[in-house]
């Protein structure tokens, strides 16, 4: 009888062992090892594969049947998109607000604000691909509501996700918009504000909303489950809020 048991104990703890996938923006790619460390505390036993990129991108790949079963989005378009084609079976959900900061890898004069991007001394602006990535989007719409972007959009570099657009920003421009989120990364500790980066006027942009939906394919996952509402709990925003998000 004893073994029956455990063998029904080990037969039900199998069904909530395993592997999760989540498609995650590329601007969280900063919080993401912070958050599932602390999922699995809870959740030992469930493995979360990540893969990163650009929301649009990773959409695109989602309706071409990529087996992912969360999609965590730098906006609530693309999951709202998911939802509306009946892919995702869950209303878009903001689980955190990003920003917008302007780094560069020298001193800059930041008290000028987005006019200095059109500065003689600016030739290259890095920005993340406005047409898949929502940070992308963000920064043409500062620029904009600015007045500089008819001025400097000449001096764009374009980079594919947000991440990358960090990398240009410190090595192949002269500055770029990136999340904010990204500073408060270890590796980011030596730029420091009013120095190498500057907050982005909020007024300038439609505030960022990310929005996180659950797929199809993981309609009866219990373990996608807890991932998402463990997102949604409060040790979840306290690490958001930690790096440099706004929390629902």
């Amino acid at each position: 009888m004893k073994k029956i048991v455990l063998a029904i104990l080990v037969l039900s703890l199998s069904v909530f062992a395993g592997q999760i996938n989540i498609a995650v923006a590329a601007n969280v790619s900063y919080a993401i090892d912070d958050l599932i460390k602390e999922f699995n505390k809870t959740n030992p036993d469930t493995q979360v594969l990540v893969t990163l990129g650009s929301t649009g991108k990773l959409t695109a790949q989602i309706k071409n049947g990529a087996p992912y079963n969360i999609l965590m989005g730098a906006n609530m378009k693309y999951p709202q998109a998911l939802f509306d084609e009946q892919i995702a079976i869950t209303k878009p959900v903001i689980y955190a607000q990003g920003s917008l900061a302007i780094l560069s890898n020298s001193k800059k004069y930041f008290e000028k604000g987005i006019a200095l991007t059109d500065e003689a001394s600016i030739k290259k602006i890095a920005i993340a691909n406005p047409k898949t990535a929502p940070y992308g989007k963000a920064a043409v719409e500062a620029m904009k509501n600015g007045g500089v972007l008819a001025k400097v959009e000449n001096k764009f570099v374009y980079a594919e996700s947000i991440s990358q657009t960090v990398t240009y920003a410190l090595t192949a421009a002269d500055l770029g918009f990136i999340a904010k989120s990204s500073l408060y990364s270890p590796k980011m500790a030596m730029y420091k504000k009013g120095i190498n980066w500057v907050d982005v006027d909020s007024k300038l942009y439609t505030p960022i909303n990310q929005g996180i939906v659950i797929i199809k394919n993981a309609q009866d996952n219990q373990e996608v489950r807890a991932f998402y509402d463990f997102i949604l709990g409060e040790k979840a925003k306290a690490i958001f809020t930690d790096f440099g998000y706004l929390v629902p």
